[in-house]
């Protein structure tokens, strides 16, 4: 089954800036009906990339069977660690990282490849703020994560 995962997170709705992440589920049942599940997070402060990596990894985690899943962001750090190998060689380093890099996205980075591991994964990037309808589908997320009153809370969040 094809599975297609919208996510971003979100900083609109704060003052303060990245604020929470949406996610969406859209597939096609055997009968030829269209479901989506939608999953958000309310306000916590935090990085907009620690924000992109939970989107993706509540979208994976929501799926109870291998499927092929096409997960569609705006966030290119999420994208290109994957098309571009970087999770490969973060193995091979021993999760070694940058100076930048906060513990706590490596925890969501090893999170992320447990909840991938049973699918196959296309990460695609569409371009924020350029009209791309697959982005228009990401961003509708970020003010719904924003302003979402059905909270997942996770603690590795905190």
């Amino acid at each position: 089954m094809l599975v297609k995962i919208f996510t971003d997170g979100a900083a609109r709705g704060n003052p303060d800036g990245p604020g929470g992440y949406g996610t969406v589920l859209e597939y096609v049942d055997g009968k030829g009906q269209l479901h989506t599940r939608e999953y958000s997070c309310g306000y916590k402060k935090t990085t907009n990339n620690r924000m992109e990596l939970m989107a993706a990894i509540v979208g994976l985690e929501a799926l109870n069977k291998p499927c092929i899943v096409e997960l569609y962001s705006d966030s290119k750090y999420l994208v290109d660690a994957f098309n571009q190998k970087w999770i490969d060689s973060w193995l091979q380093k021993g999760w070694k990282r940058g100076k930048n890099e906060p513990v706590k996205n490596v925890d969501l980075w090893k999170r992320l490849l447990n909840a991938k591991e049973p699918h196959e994964v296309h990460f695609i990037w569409v371009k924020g703020h350029d009209g791309h309808p697959q982005n228009e589908r990401c961003d509708v997320l970020a003010t719904s994560a924003a302003d979402g009153e059905d909270l997942i809370d996770d603690v590795i969040m905190e």
